[in-house]
């Protein structure tokens, strides 16, 4: 568990999506790991700063849940009180952002009154958290970068990067999930924490346990080639995947995930239109490891941009964790990584994926061992550990 520094005291999180999201992220193992502990967690859902597209289901969906949300009042998930902040998703409007500041601090200044919060960290994965530096006059602060936010498409770049010098420069600690991130931030605080996304090990290693292998999974022809994730055309290079699934007919893609989360204008059709590519649909957390249980390989093929070359994802030592060899493309933060080979191009992606298939088996149990020390507990411990006493 998490050392003094940080176990057991109060916490206000500013997260970068919604509680209920159909992907559990660093926010939501972080926050609910602490509420475990012991600390009070008031966790802020998304404040919108993507420019919703009003043509996209999942986007107009999103908005009418959050307007049903944004009027209750905050509720208990996983231990953790989650608080739906009632704002308009134009950012880039000076008179939009005064008035969702003024909403957003008598927000969290009711919930935490009602919660008893006192002295609280403000740990902020996005820097808009600033608007409430006092409002809940925090002993210390975080700021938590795990994305380059402002490559996102329909983010004001320009007003997101200014709140984030202002709020690196304010924050005790700053936390950075990969290396590009880190560099960054190093020129804003002098206090920077390298610390990439990791896995809940314990939860993954059951897949190399004897048990059953997902119904979707067990149903496709091995070698089975997996990747889990949000199938998101921002991120995964399609055109690539297509090209290698038309090289291995003998190979089984399937993509566990929800198709457009975060990216409302992906189009799959492409995708689903190849006979060994297999688009099963999102699973919760929890029935992970049967799907990886049935896994010769995990994929992570992700195009090359500014928006990858700041991203280390989770999947990585959730692969490595359930003993399955991890084979990634355009993710620069994985170079070096113990169990990943990080390749460039289709020839190299279908060659690297032969040799993670024939290679698969034996080594499970040794790459679960190596990948146990990347737990989301022992980074609790590193953060509080780097925490100003």
């Amino acid at each position: 568990m998490p050392p003094n520094a940080i176990g057991g005291r109060a916490v206000v999180c500013v997260g970068f999506n919604d509680w209920d999201n159909e992907i559990w992220t660093n926010q939501h193992h972080l926050m609910s790991r602490l509420a475990a502990s012991g600390s009070t967690i008031l966790f802020v859902e998304s404040l919108g700063l993507r420019r919703p597209r009003l043509g996209s289901r999942r986007d107009v969906r999103r908005i009418a849940r959050r307007l049903r949300t944004g009027l209750a009042a905050p509720r208990m998930r996983d231990g953790v009180t989650v608080l739906s902040p009632l704002v308009v998703p134009l950012h880039s409007n000076r008179a939009v952002r005064r008035l969702n500041a003024v909403v957003l601090r008598a927000q969290v200044a009711g919930a935490a009154r009602a919660l008893g919060i006192g002295d609280p960290i403000l740990w902020g994965y996005v820097p808009q958290a600033e608007v409430l530096l006092d409002v809940v006059d925090p002993a210390l602060v975080i700021y938590h970068c795990v994305d380059d936010i402002a490559a996102q498409e329909g983010i004001d770049s320009a007003s997101f990067a200014a709140a984030e010098a202002r709020f690196a420069r304010r924050a005790d600690l700053v936390i950075a999930s990969a290396p590009a991130l880190a560099d960054r931030m190093r020129t804003l605080s002098d206090n920077v924490l390298y610390a990439p996304n990791v896995a809940d090990t314990a939860l993954f290693a059951t897949a190399l346990e004897p048990g059953p292998i997902d119904p979707g999974i067990a149903a496709l022809p091995e070698p089975r080639i997996v990747f889990v994730g949000a199938i998101a055309a921002n991120k995964i290079d399609f055109e690539l995947l297509i090209a290698v699934a038309s090289a291995r007919r003998d190979w089984a893609f399937a993509l566990v995930g929800p198709v457009g989360l975060g990216e409302p204008g992906t189009d799959v059709s492409a995708l689903a239109a190849q006979p060994n590519v297999h688009l099963l649909g999102a699973r919760p957390q929890a029935a992970l490891p049967d799907v990886l249980r049935g896994a010769s390989a995990g994929v992570i093929p992700y195009r090359s941009s500014r928006l990858t070359a700041s991203i280390f994802p989770m999947k990585v030592y959730e692969y490595l964790a359930a003993g399955v060899p991890v084979v990634a493309t355009g993710l620069p933060a994985l170079a070096g990584v113990d169990g990943v080979e990080l390749v460039a191009g289709e020839r190299a992606l279908v060659e690297s994926l032969a040799r993670a298939v024939a290679e698969a088996a034996p080594r499970r149990a040794a790459r679960s061992d190596a990948a146990r020390a990347h737990s989301w507990e022992a980074r609790l411990a590193e953060i509080g550990t780097a925490l100003p006493r």
